[in-house]
This record gives C-alpha cells, sequence and structure tokens, in this order.
C-alpha cells in the first residue's frame, strides 16, 4: 500500500509538471504576434525559435486592469492616543478618488478635544477640522498592485474654541520668594478660525483584498490665524502646536477600505527589443 501511494504521488507530480509546461508554452506563444519576428514553440519537449514573416521585432507588455473607486479609513494615531493621553479625545477620517492613473482627490475631516498643560498656561481646545487636495502616486505598479507612494498638497480650514483653564505669573525672583501658585480662570474664547497649507507624503499598502494601511508625514503652514483678545492659539485642531510660528508638523497612521466602482483596462503596450532599427 505504501508503494503504491508512492507511485500515485509520482504520477500526480510529473502530471503537474506536465500542465505547468503546457501553461508556459502556451503564455510564450501568446506573447508573439503578428508584429514579431520570432516565436518560441515547442520541440520534442524542448523549446526553440523559430522566424516569423515580419519586419519588426517587438515584445508585449501583459495587459492590466486598473481600479477606480473610493477609499475610506481613519486614523489609528487618533483613535487610540486616548490609552496613554488621558487629555486627548480626538478622532479624524480619511478618504480618497481616484481619478486618473497617477492622481488622486484626497480629504481628511476630524475633530479634538485637547488639554494642554504647559508650565505657565493650562487650557483646552475643542474643534473641528477638513483638509482636502490631491495626492500623486509616484511609484509604478505592477500588474494588478495598487501600493502608492505619494506626495500631496492640502488646503486646511479649522474652527474651534479655547478655554484657559489656569495659568501662572512669572516671578523673576522665585528663587527668594518661591513660585506664585497657579490662578484658576475659566475664561473661554468662543468663534475662533485658522487656515493653513499643507504637504503631505506618504505610503499604502494593500494587505488584504481592498485593504489598506499607510503613513504620512505633514508640514504645515499657517495662512490666516484668528486670535483671541490677551490670549493666543497655542494649538489648532488639525495643525497641531504652533510654538514654532506658522509653522508646524504632524503625521497619522491609517487603515482603510477600498470601494471599486469601475474598471479601466490599460492597452498593452509594444515595445520594440534593444537593437532594433526604425525604418
Amino acid at each position: 500500500m505504501k508503494y503504491t501511494l508512492k507511485y500515485i504521488f509520482s504520477i500526480c507530480l510529473i502530471f503537474s509538471l506536465f500542465l505547468a509546461q503546457a501553461q508556459d508554452t502556451t503564455t510564450l506563444k501568446n506573447v508573439a504576434d503578428s508584429t514579431s519576428t520570432k516565436a518560441i514553440i515547442p520541440d520534442n519537449g524542448s523549446l526553440k525559435t523559430v522566424k516569423l514573416p515580419n519586419e519588426k521585432q517587438t515584445t508585449a507588455v501583459p495587459a492590466k486592469t486598473d481600479r477606480y473607486g473610493l477609499r475610506v479609513g481613519v486614523d489609528l494615531f487618533k483613535l487610540t492616543r486616548f490609552l496613554y493621553d488621558k487629555d486627548y479625545k480626538g478622532i479624524e477620517f480619511v478618504g480618497d478618488y481616484r481619478l486618473t492613473k497617477k492622481y488622486f482627490l484626497a480629504a481628511e475631516v476630524g475633530s479634538e478635544n485637547k488639554t494642554t498643560d504647559d508650565s505657565r498656561l493650562n487650557f483646552t481646545t475643542k474643534g473641528s477640522y477638513l483638509k482636502a487636495g490631491f495626492d500623486y502616486n509616484a511609484y509604478e505598479n505592477w500588474l494588478d498592485m495598487e501600493n502608492i507612494i505619494s506626495i500631496g498638497l492640502r488646503y486646511g480650514f479649522s474652527t474651534f474654541n479655547q478655554e484657559l483653564n489656569s495659568y501662572k505669573i512669572y516671578n523673576a525672583n522665585s528663587y527668594y520668594f518661591g513660585e506664585i501658585p497657579a490662578i484658576a480662570s475659566g475664561e473661554k474664547f468662543n468663534g475662533l478660525t485658522a487656515s493653513w497649507i499643507e504637504v503631505v507624503a506618504g505610503i499604502k499598502a494593500k494587505v488584504f483584498n481592498n485593504v489598506f494601511v499607510g503613513f504620512s508625514l505633514r508640514l504645515n503652514r499657517l495662512v490666516s490665524n484668528k486670535k483671541p483678545t490677551n490670549f493666543d492659539n497655542l494649538y489648532i485642531p488639525g495643525f497641531n502646536r504652533t510654538y514654532n510660528g506658522d509653522f508646524g508638523v504632524g503625521f497619522n497612521y491609517t487603515v482603510s477600505y477600498f470601494i471599486p466602482i469601475y474598471k479601466k483596462k490599460v492597452i498593452p503596450v509594444i515595445v520594440p527589443k534593444k537593437g532594433d532599427k526604425k525604418k
């Protein structure tokens, strides 16, 4: 019985190898089209090259199909930040739509509630924001791959409120007289707005069918900033800290799902082989 199973397994293995060889031969024969001067055909178990009646020698690039649709997801960094930062609550939804082969319309929308405890100030910022723009995919995918290495631009707009919880008066002689205790305030500043331009560089990789994970770095430059009287917007939802003046940085880590809407077949390109002379 053991030897019988061994022979059956050997026959199945040989049969599978035969099918694989036949499939490879069929593929090679299909590569040679009417414009080729050579084709590869089987010859008693081996392969040989024969000439075809044509002038120019070319190679056919396999056809591929590009999918177009909407990708929606969430920023995992903002969603899970509350687990280690008790002073932060926020969420950001991300999305993009494939407009052409290389360009994507992109947007992010979110809200933040953050309490900042500085050396002199303790304040709470609450607000929402919207960013809209485009991404350019610089990565050349093979066949059905849909990965993205992109650079893009966004215009961001935020509406928010600030609440001054407490503050400390600076004491130049604190070494002799001690630190002045924090003064409770509770003063609120409503109806604040800010806008900025954002340069984005990031990647997205398909890990499962239609499921992508991504990471992006962002450099921001404020365009407008409505400041309250006797206070400053040290934190802006969507922009982050403004301690470095009009410039800011940020990043996100996303997981998203692609919703295909339609497909576009890419016409195979006939590429002349090296050494061919144009007539």
